[in-house]
């Protein structure tokens, strides 16, 4: 069960950054049949969601702080999930997981995901 987050980098504000996850094994087939989210940690703060899209990508659901300027999307033939980032803040900075639900649908709640990446670092600066 593997969960490959990448894209992360160091961008000045306002730029963009596009990040990917790609399911392989177990995972893989989860990608396919049930939704995929993102989520962030910043330094010494808790993780927090940030996005999700259902599985045949009929419904997304995003942090009212990211809402406008990141857009998540999916490509079930690939297994793949992306996340773009647009007009990137500071507060943005952050560790980014990616993770695969327990079902089609999914919130914001840790308990409603059942696989998670490594993470890929993001960080902009001022």
């Amino acid at each position: 069960v593997q969960l490959q987050a990448s894209g992360g980098g160091l961008v000045q504000a306002g730029g963009s950054l596009r990040l990917s996850c790609a399911a392989s094994g177990r995972a893989g087939r989860a990608v396919s049949n049930n939704a995929m989210g993102w989520f962030r940690q910043a330094p010494g703060k808790e993780r927090e969601f940030v996005a999700v899209v259902s599985w045949r990508s009929d419904s997304t659901i995003y942090e009212d702080s990211v809402k406008g300027r990141f857009t998540i999307s999916r490509d079930n033939a690939k297994n793949t999930v992306l996340l773009q980032m647009n007009s990137l803040k500071p507060e943005d900075t952050a560790v980014y997981y990616c993770a695969a639900g327990r079902s089609s649908y999914a919130g914001k709640n840790f308990a409603d995901y059942q696989y998670w990446g490594q993470g890929t670092l993001v960080t902009v600066s001022s």
